[in-house]
């Protein structure tokens, strides 16, 4: 096996995965250890070039250190992907990968991300302790879906009520981009609540079926962007907002779990001017590492832990509005400048 580090301004540590016999190729990047290990999901997505995936990488790597430190963890921000189809994934893969991790001696937890499963690091974890999001222990978390669901659906409330005035949605119109384990059980929590939802998937026959299951309008991927709605909850890909995408929106606001939903730093207050309400995604979002984080961490009071961190990002979530409207800024940037505090305040200590 063969590993490269790769400088990055920005970023403390990345480094190159290949290993020719399992055909392996990837990358782990981590953004800074400053608040804790770095920890953040493997990815696996057949992207077109190294140069994208390593892209994606630290673009995601970073989110996980803004999102971690929004949320108040212990932890640092890291991401790790692997180049391929996830459907032809292959337990020498997974090991080999795994003894990459387990290289780094503790600088970097990883979990399940897009295209990985929990019986995926049931395979790393034979390999290397530094594995969360275990289908079962001690301190086994399994799926973290629900609870990012959960917790994009609590900042949803939170965006209807400063946008609307109340948090309650029934009636409300919702817009849901991308029906992966996220956006399906973000669906059923919307329409339990009494929202209308229009949905979309690049999987055609997923997003019937969450017509059926959902009574949702089911449109086409590259229509969803463009419904009428009154939400957008984008959780789907990265950089969906963006200088093509934002002008053709026809929503009051967005909130979703994708990660990086900004594509550039002008994006938020391309929002804003347009009087589009902004739920930073990784506050929003925050709900899966929150959990996974009681396994890293081995919380043994896990759901009591989960709930006082899930309530306390509504009251940061209602912190940045109410401070981004008396500003007159996009939400974003008030966020970021919360977690550069944070961030300054640990270099202090």
């Amino acid at each position: 096996m063969n590993i490269t580090s790769i400088a990055c301004p920005g970023h403390e540590q990345v480094i190159r995965v290949e290993d020719s016999l399992s055909a392996l190729t990837g990358f782990i990047a981590i953004h800074s250890t400053r608040l804790g290990p770095a920890a953040g999901g493997l990815r696996m997505r057949p992207y077109d070039t190294e140069d994208a995936a390593l892209e994606d990488v630290l673009r995601l790597s970073r989110g996980m250190t803004f999102k971690n430190a929004a949320a108040d963890l212990p932890l640092g921000g890291g991401k790790a992907v692997i180049i391929g189809d996830a459907r032809a994934k292959t337990r020498a893969q997974l090991v080999a990968f795994a003894r990459a991790i387990d290289g780094l001696r503790g600088r970097y937890w990883t979990a399940e991300d897009m295209g990985v499963d929990p019986g995926d690091m049931a395979v790393m974890a034979s390999v290397t302790p530094y594995v969360a999001g275990l289908p079962d222990g001690a301190f086994s978390t399994g799926d973290p879906s629900p609870v990012t669901a959960r917790g994009i659906f609590h900042a949803i409330r939170t965006t209807a009520r400063y946008r609307f005035g109340s948090p309650l949605l029934e009636g409300r119109h919702v817009a849901v981009q991308g029906l992966g384990q996220v956006g399906w059980h973000l669906s059923k929590l919307l329409r339990a609540a009494g929202a209308r939802l229009t949905v979309a998937d690049i999987d055609a026959e997923r997003a019937e079926w969450a017509g059926q299951s959902f009574g949702a309008v089911v449109v086409a991927p590259d229509r969803i962007l463009a419904v009428e709605a009154d939400i957008l909850a984008p959780c789907a890909i990265g950089a969906v907002l963006n200088a093509q995408t934002i002008p053709a929106l026809r929503v009051q606001a967005v909130a979703g779990g994708a990660n990086n939903q900004l594509a550039a730093e002008a994006d938020g207050a391309a929002l804003h001017a347009r009087g589009i309400l902004y739920a930073p995604d990784y506050v929003a979002n925050a709900g899966g590492i929150i959990n996974i984080a009681t396994e890293i961490l081995k919380i043994r009071d896990r759901r009591r832990f989960v709930s006082d961190r899930l309530t306390a990002l509504d009251a940061t979530l209602e912190t940045i509005f109410k401070h981004a409207a008396e500003r007159d800024v996009g939400p974003d940037r008030v966020a970021d400048e919360i977690v550069a505090a944070k961030m300054q305040g640990a270099e202090a200590a």
